[in-house]
């Protein structure tokens, strides 16, 4: 008895073309015979302006590829500058509601960099930059030193300004003097006579290291050792430098930090403007230890750049420079040409910005992203694809299109480490302050400056968008507030754990095999109608709870 339903057996609907079926094990080899053409778009087809127009971050998707690797195993290593290489892709703006000293220390633990906003004074600045460096070391080549004489209420006083609350104690109170001592906060936190000298509390039973200990030496002593910090002394017993348990323990909980290789020091960006007075900020910032200058501006494209660039390289040739910002291959080449060691890319697609509405100038991010970074890339020099940044895809789209880096400025505003204030919405969520630095509220901000009279003029709001001399400001940014997103420790970690599965997906083991498989046109592109956006996107549902991670 024939089967009417279940059963296609030979005389039922095929999908073959004149019912030839292939055999199954030749499946492979007919796709490379007659596909001739791979699914979706190469990149210079995507993001063909003439064709296309220009194109933002929503507006494509990446196709999937071959996965042979869990995600566990892709390297997110890449490079920020030319000679500065980071464990991760992720940067955090600098904005002054985005990156001060904590912003940067946590970014640079997780593997990734901060750059420290100059919406402030030149000594805050260099105050913060201060702080990222002396976070964590191998050995403190320049450790806070005291003397007998010092009292416990200076000690406590330096506590408060340091944030850590360990001291040698040497003779004459400095570097290479007789070591008698140590003070820790355990020795002055109950101690009743605050104008004691510190003599009446340290401690002397110390352990300690002879000169010539290697790290790797001098963190085994330490870590059988119940001590908080192991001095390194000469023969004479004269103080030459000191490692911290806590710095052993920063090793164990980061092991992607961003740290130089000589000092194990974290590294420390910071942006500067282009102005005359910028120049004597940058020598404090030097004196602080910074590592990375960002000459920030909405149009990097300008004389005051270029010559700003070329003063710093001949005059700290251990700085390195990222200019910017450009979107354009012409902006790209002036200051390539100049000297800088990185460029950021991005003129109006920040969330709080709104250059391209008010001032009709700009460029569309992707389309942006893919022409300089291709250009920078002959000449090797990193980008930074800046702004536009609203989720891990687009984190994965920006490296995709060719930048090293992605820079984060709204995404990371409604962290803790943020400088933002919090307040409780309308809605009666926890939100916290964050706002363009072409807005008006930043632009007339009176902290900038070292004093009141000269704070307005000072200001980065104004220096970034070449305001200093306008009798009317014209805002170029918003001000607003964003989700409570809690620590950046467990944000950030989302992120790259999106942005590793993201790239398992793709098949790409690494960034670098992702940009190489970009450019020989194995990782392809499909464009995206309204339509299709939608559907990407959650629909359908009567309610739904977006958690992003737990």
């Amino acid at each position: 008895m024939p089967l009417t339903n279940g059963d296609v057996g030979t005389s039922g609907p095929q999908l073959a073309p004149d019912n030839k079926v292939l055999n199954h094990a030749s499946a492979l080899e007919f796709l490379k015979n007659e596909y001739k053409h791979r699914d979706g778009l190469d990149i210079s087809t995507l993001l063909d302006s003439k064709t296309n127009g220009g194109l933002t971050y929503g507006d494509f998707l990446v196709l999937p590829g071959y996965i042979a690797f869990p995600a566990s195993e892709v390297a997110l290593d890449t490079r920020v500058t030319k000679r500065i290489s980071l464990k991760t892709p992720l940067l955090s703006s600098p904005m002054d509601t985005v990156t001060e000293h904590s912003m940067a220390i946590h970014m640079a633990l997780l593997g990734g960099l901060g750059v420290i906003h100059h919406n402030c004074s030149a000594e805050d600045q260099a105050e913060m930059v201060r702080k990222v460096k002396r976070f964590e070391n191998g050995f403190i080549l320049d450790p806070v030193v005291l003397s007998p004489t010092t009292t416990v209420s200076e000690a406590k006083q330096l506590k408060e300004k340091w944030g850590f609350g360990g001291f040698p104690v040497t003779e004459n109170g400095t570097l290479r003097s007789k070591l008698v001592g140590m003070i820790t906060t355990r020795d002055i936190q109950f101690h009743p006579t605050p104008s004691d000298p510190v003599t009446s509390v340290m401690s002397t039973d110390l352990v300690t290291a002879p000169s010539g200990t290697t790290l790797a030496e001098a963190n085994a002593v330490l870590s059988k050792s119940k001590k908080g910090k192991l001095p390194i002394v000469d023969s004479s017993h004269n103080l030459i430098s000191l490692l911290s348990r806590s710095d052993l323990m920063k090793n164990l909980h980061y092991p992607l930090a961003s740290k130089l290789p000589h000092s194990k020091q974290l590294i420390c960006a910071a942006a500067i403007g282009t102005r005359p007075e910028d120049k004597d900020r940058l020598q404090k910032l030097a004196d602080a230890g910074l590592d990375i200058v960002v000459l920030d501006s909405s149009q990097g494209n300008s004389i005051f750049q270029i010559e700003m660039v070329k003063y710093i390289k001949e005059k700290y040739p251990e700085l390195d420079v990222i200019g910017g910002n450009v979107v354009t291959v012409a902006q790209a080449a002036n200051l390539i040409a100049a000297g800088v060691d990185g460029l950021r890319i991005g003129m109006g697609s920040g969330s709080a910005c709104i250059t391209q509405e008010v001032m009709a100038v700009g460029r569309p991010q992707a389309t942006a992203v893919y022409n300089v970074s291709s250009f920078a890339a002959r000449f090797g020099v990193p980008c930074i694809a800046d702004g536009g940044v609203q989720n891990v895809g687009h984190i994965v789209k920006g490296l995709a299109l060719g930048a090293s880096t992605v820079m984060m400025g709204g995404l990371l505003a409604g962290t803790t480490e943020s400088p933002g204030k919090y307040f409780m919405g309308r809605e009666g969520q926890l939100v916290k302050t964050y706002r363009g630095m072409g807005s008006i509220d930043a632009m007339e901000d009176k902290k900038a400056g070292s004093s009141a009279q000269g704070a307005v003029k000072s200001d980065a709001g104004k220096a970034r968008y070449f305001s200093e001399g306008d009798r009317l400001l014209v805002a170029q940014g918003v001000s607003g507030s964003v989700l409570d997103k809690g620590p950046v420790t467990k944000f950030v970690p989302y992120l790259l754990a999106g942005l590793q599965h993201s790239l398992q997906d793709i098949g790409m083991k690494s960034l670098t095999a992702l940009r190489e498989g970009v450019r020989n046109g194995e990782v392809r592109f499909e464009l995206r109608t309204v339509s299709a956006q939608a559907e990407g996107n959650v629909h359908g549902l009567h309610s739904f709870d977006k958690k992003l991670y737990s």
